[in-house]
């Protein structure tokens, strides 16, 4: 199981410089309801591919993926 305060942590320091401190877009597109639109298996894929540049390849473990997919879906 994931954890949301360690996922907003994660996010914080590997994703709020794009997609903005509140997940509501700045140079990446706003993550809010992303979990609404995308599989757990499409963030993933996203995440640790960086398949739409600019977006940086991001290797989590497998803890820190789950923390960050709990935060992702509380927002």
């Amino acid at each position: 199981p994931g954890d949301k305060t360690k996922g907003n942590a994660i996010f914080q320091i590997n994703c709020a410089g794009c997609h903005g401190l509140q997940a509501d877009k700045n140079v990446g597109p706003s993550l809010k309801d992303i979990s609404k639109r995308k599989s757990k298996v499409e963030i993933i894929y996203q995440v640790i591919s960086g398949k739409t540049p600019p977006m940086p390849k991001f290797q989590p473990t497998s803890q820190d993926m789950a923390d960050l997919l709990t935060y992702l879906e509380k927002i």
